[in-house]
Parts: structure tokens; sequence; C-alpha cells
């Protein structure tokens, strides 16, 4: 088990130095000047030299990303060209919303569809498996901006007035604060200290914030903001897994090993729960893990769409304005998150499957 979680570890290093130089090379092929992008198509010559020299635009490329990856490796990813705040302070802001957004919606994409996926290989052919097949097929062919338009326009226009309307836009309702955990609970630290950063990072999560705090009419308000943002980006994950998990389950049930525990008289229950669901479970894991990658790709849209201060909202503007330090950091970290998760598949594989460990 512990050789298997370095050998995971040691992969991992040379494939965020390929993002790392991948994604400094691909910031500075984007068309157009970020001088001019941010001061406009009037700055003149001196002014965007003086602006290139404050940055550091001016130096060649290999000690540009030589600079970077000094910076990096103190943990420090720069200063935003477009607010001139840190881009660590800015990602402590805006990464929880997406880190809320995106857990919401792999919870309802793997509590729907897994069930639905097992449900229908059980009942092969049948209606219901019509249904949810259907279904699945439908949810993978909608794209995010039409469905969120969609529910936005149904939820929070048609239903209003009603038990069933919900909030479209931002994170919680205006007047309404969440008062961070540590001002509650008297503790402080330095403004400038990672302890302190770490301390606003879990802050800015609202529902964890709130729980901790007990703060309820925050809990409340800050799920139902998320209700209808969660439901159009997990769409197309619960497709998938359904998908996946429904193929998964019809081709272990068809193996002699399931035969043989059915023709030694146990339960149908315990045939499935144990001998199937759990021998169908590796490549449902997998998909799981790759479909974080979904809920990032799919954040920019939806953070765009209700107005949500996220990392995929915050990215997109940054590549409008030519941002290079924002670009970067935020790639990084979200590199760094989907390679950690799919770490965490890697190792769960140890758990599902026993000759794993054995290896």
């Amino acid at each position: 088990m512990t050789q298997y979680t370095i050998r995971r570890l040691l992969l991992a290093v040379p494939v965020l130095l390929g993002i790392l130089i991948i994604t400094f090379a691909l910031a500075r092929l984007i068309p157009g000047d970020p001088c001019k992008a941010m001061l406009g198509e009037k700055a003149t010559a001196l002014v965007c030299e003086r602006f290139n020299e404050q940055y550091g635009l001016n130096e060649p490329i290999p000690v540009q990303f030589w600079i970077y990856m000094k910076d990096i490796l103190r943990g420090d990813f720069g200063a935003s060209i477009r607010f001139s705040r840190p881009v660590t302070t800015i990602l402590i802001e805006r990464l929880p919303t997406t880190i809320e957004l995106g857990t919401i919606s792999l919870l309802i994409a793997v509590l729907i569809g897994i069930p639905a996926g097992v449900i229908s290989a059980l009942r092969r052919n049948s209606l219901l498996d019509v249904i949810v097949m259907v279904g699945a097929n439908t949810g993978v062919s909608m794209p995010v901006y039409w469905l969120g338009l969609m529910l936005a326009y149904l939820f929070a226009l048609k239903l209003k007035g009603t038990p069933f309307w919900l909030p479209p836009t931002g994170r919680l309702t205006a007047g309404l604060v969440s008062v961070p955990f540590y001002q509650v609970f008297g503790w402080e630290a330095p403004v400038e200290s990672i302890r302190f950063h770490i301390m606003e990072f879990f802050a800015n999560l609202y529902i964890f914030n709130s729980i901790i705090t007990r703060d309820w009419a925050v809990l409340l308000d800050a799920i139902q903001h998320l209700i209808l943002p969660s439901l159009a980006l997990s769409t197309i994950s619960l497709a998938i897994i359904a998908r996946m998990t429904r193929s998964s389950m019809l081709e272990v049930l068809q193996q002699d090993y399931v035969r043989t525990a059915r023709a030694k008289g146990l339960r149908e229950q315990f045939v499935i729960m144990k001998h199937a669901f759990r021998n169908a479970l590796l490549p449902v894991v997998t998909i799981i893990g790759l479909q974080v990658g979904m809920v990032f790709a799919g954040a920019v849209l939806t953070e765009s769409i209700f107005g949500l201060a996220g990392v995929g909202r915050m990215l997109f503007e940054a590549i409008t304005a030519r941002d290079f330090p924002i670009i970067q950091g935020f790639t990084i970290v979200i590199a760094a998150g989907y390679v950690f998760v799919n770490l965490i598949v890697d190792l769960s594989y140890v758990f599902i499957d026993p000759r794993i460990r054995l290896e």
C-alpha cells in the first residue's frame, strides 16, 4: 500500500511540471498585448514599455519562466495585472465557491447516477430501463448553458411566489452576511500569515462556515442558491455515471461467480451488493474521477449564468484581459486539484480490488 502510494505521488510530479510549462506557454500565445488589453488601444509605446517593465513582461520568455518557477516554489503566484492584488488572495476568495458548486454537483451525480444505473441493469429492457437510458441520453445531449437558462427561467421566473421558487443568482441573499468562524470564536492571526489565509479559505466555504457557527439561516440560504447551478452542472456527469454503472453491472452479472453465488441459494440482494456491485465499481470510480475535470470545465459557463464569483468565471475574465498571473495561478491550482482527486481514485482501487493490494 505504501509503495503504491509513493509511486502514484512520484508520477504526479512530472504531470504537474508539464502542466506548469504548457500553461505558461499557452498564456503567452494568447493573441493580444496585455498592455493594450488593460490600458486600452490608445496606450502609447512609452506607457506600454513601463507597464511591461513593471510586470516583468519585457524579459525573455525563458527568464520569465525561471522567475515564475522560483516564485511558485515559494508559494507565490504573483500579483494580478488587472486587480493589482496577490493571486493567492483572489484564489482564497474565489476557489471556495467553485469547490462548493463542484462538490454538490458531484454528490448529485453520484447519489442519483449510480442507483439509476444499477436499477436499470437489474431491470434490463424493461420500461424503467428505457426511461433511465432515455433520460441519460437526454442529459448528455443538453448543453450546460441552455439547461442553466431553462432552470433559471422555470424556478426563478415562472414559479415566483410559490414554495418552489429558487434564487437564480449569487451565493447569498442581499443583506445576509456569513460571519467568519474565526471571528465568532475569537481566533486571531496576522493578516499575512499562512494560518490566516487557511482560516479565510474555510470561512469562504459558506456551507462549512455556517455549520461551524450554527448560522442556520445562512446555511439554508447558501444551499438554496446552489441548487440551480448544481443541477445544471451535474446533469452531464449524472448521465455518464448512470450509463457506465449500467454497462458495468450488466457485464458483471454475466460472470460465472455471480451465477455460482445464485446457485448456492444466496439471497439476491446479497449477490447483487456483495458480488456484483463491488466488482462493477472500478470503471465507475474511474469515471467519477474524470468528472472532476468536467465539473471545472462546466463551472466557467455555470458560474457566468448564475452570477457566481468562482474560479471559472474569474479565469474566463482573466483570459479576456490577458492577466497572465491569474491564468497561470488558477490553472495550476485546478490542475493540482484534479491530480489529487485522481490520486484518491487510484488509491481507492486498493480497497475495491484486493488484487491490486497484492501487487
